[in-house]
């Protein structure tokens, strides 16, 4: 981007910002970590083959696990797959049984269930697998919305709005989306519920309505508006009434993200010079910035145990992606290579969704391992994931 532009690239980074097994497994890099031994043994049943290939996939995905021969494994996972129901069960090396549990729903759906239950049971960290990915992208010649499970399977059109469609963001319970279309001919914000398909425009203010992102309860919305004639930062409801203005300050300002509690909101702004971050109470008052110790910051997704902000800068003329602990106010640069744009944590603060060289890719910020989910679908752009 020119500098001359600079003013308008916040808001801009928002704005625009078959068988069920058959998919192509996620390509991953996998840097040395410490991990837990596990042996999976193939799954009994008719689908046990596919399910088997599929929960190593996720735990592979979830970078806590190291395979191992089951006579050397600390953990032992196995089950039967069968029609509509999975029964899971792993034992630890003495035989003792730490999860058995029963699942069903559809193929996919029932081995990510069970593969987030192995996470959780022997890590203590929230599991991933069951989430769902939002994003943008061209396939069709224009900006359109994309969902898929959070491997990268599954992946399907959910907007043929044949006009630019933006800013994506699932509701906590991934039941939900809400984002910026320009049927109308400006931005508005529509939300859909996925489950029937269904649609409706929910901010239609005067001026730009865009970002909008769902509170963690999903009652909430926050939002760019420019109702008052200037982007200010606001509240809603989640059906996009009694919008409520959070700051006041001549900067633009966008990409409003929420902590986990509710309470206060981060977002970007450029009140002279570059973009920098910062925080709000979400019932109003004074604004802060946020020390990040980088030039340009952009994009903010505060992670859902609120120890960190992930957002973008600008470093050797491309965005990348930095991290920010707010305990001790130390940032770090997590990518390189190609711009790497809109950063997005998943359910576990550990694994972060975001777009980069066109394509849609997981990085895991702890070890560093960068995972490809999806590409071939155009220019993918602005993930979110459900938590």
């Amino acid at each position: 981007m020119k500098p001359l532009i600079l003013r308008f690239a916040v808001l801009a980074g928002c704005l625009f910002a078959s068988a069920l097994f058959a998919a192509e497994p996620p390509i991953i890099t996998i840097s040395k970590n410490d991990t837990l031994s596990l042996a999976v043994q193939p799954l009994a049943g008719p689908d046990g083959a596919a399910a088997t290939r599929l929960l190593q996939s996720d735990l592979a995905l979830s970078g806590y696990f190291s395979f191992a021969p089951t006579t050397g494994a600390a953990f032992i996972a196995g089950g039967d797959s069968s029609g509509g129901g999975l029964d899971g069960r792993v034992t630890d090396h003495s035989g003792k049984v730490v999860v058995a549990r029963s699942y069903s729903g559809s193929a996919r759906d029932k081995v990510h269930a069970f593969a987030d239950d192995i996470i959780e049971t022997l890590t203590g960290n929230r599991g991933f697998l069951q989430g769902k990915v939002a994003f943008v992208a061209t396939a069709s010649g224009r900006k359109e919305i994309y969902i898929a499970d959070a491997d990268g399977s599954n992946r399907f059109q959910l907007t043929r709005d044949n006009a630019i469609s933006v800013g994506p963001r699932l509701s906590p319970d991934g039941r939900e989306l809400v984002y910026t279309g320009y049927q109308s001919g400006y931005a508005d914000v529509y939300k859909i519920e996925l489950g029937n398909g269904s649609r409706q425009r929910i901010m239609k203010f005067p001026g730009t309505n865009t970002g909008a992102v769902f509170s963690p309860d999903g009652r909430r919305l926050a939002v760019t508006l420019s109702k008052d004639g200037q982007t200010e930062i606001y509240v809603t409801g989640a059906d996009g009434g009694g919008a409520r203005r959070l700051t006041r300050t001549p900067g633009v300002k966008s990409c409003p993200t929420w902590s986990p509690d509710g309470g206060e909101i981060v977002y970007s702004a450029q009140e002279g010079g570059s973009p920098h971050l910062y925080r709000v109470s979400a019932e109003g008052g004074g604004a802060r910035e946020i020390p990040t110790n980088q030039g340009y910051c952009t994009e903010p997704n505060w992670s859902p145990d609120g120890k960190k902000i992930a957002f973008n800068v600008r470093e050797g003329g491309a965005f990348q992606i930095a991290v920010l602990d707010l305990g001790n106010g130390s940032s770090r640069v997590v990518t390189s290579g190609g711009d790497a744009e809109a950063p997005y944590w998943a359910a576990d603060s550990r694994h972060l969704v975001y777009a980069q060289s066109g394509g849609l890719y997981m990085l895991d910020a702890q070890t560093g391992r960068k995972t490809k989910l999806i590409d071939g679908l155009g220019k993918i752009s602005e993930p979110s994931i459900s938590r």
